[in-house]
């Protein structure tokens, strides 16, 4: 069975740094490629960043400079460093696996995690 849990998510104050991690089981990780989505109170999902089989990397213009998408494949774990944290950051923020970055992107993605909650306070 197929897993993906996130966790690293909390409260911050602005100007903060987090790390989320997403540990993935049940499959072979590094044959998928991995992104971070987040979703705002009352806001629809949004792409934060991806990486893809290469290490190949992409973020959203919100993430440039102040997020960096990350992986360890020895330990199955893909990871979103948080930087430079703003209150119009807070969302509950999930990581999501395909072998297409394309349905990734495109929010079809064939696995999902639960979320972690991320909260910045100004």
């Amino acid at each position: 069975q197929v897993q993906l849990v996130e966790s690293g998510g909390g409260s911050v104050q602005s100007g903060g740094s987090l790390r989320l991690s997403c540990a993935a089981s049940g499959y072979t990780y590094n044959s998928d490629c991995m992104a971070w989505f987040r979703q705002a109170p009352g806001k629809g999902r949004e792409g934060v960043g991806s990486i893809d089989r290469s290490g190949n990397t992409k973020y959203a213009d919100s993430a440039k400079g102040r997020f960096t998408i990350s992986q360890d494949n020895a330990v199955n774990t893909l990871y979103l460093q948080l930087n430079s944290l703003k209150p119009e950051d807070t969302a509950m923020y999930y990581c999501a696996a395909d072998p297409s970055i394309q349905r990734l992107w495109s929010e079809e993605a064939r696995y999902w995690g639960q979320g972690t909650q991320v909260t910045v306070s100004s």
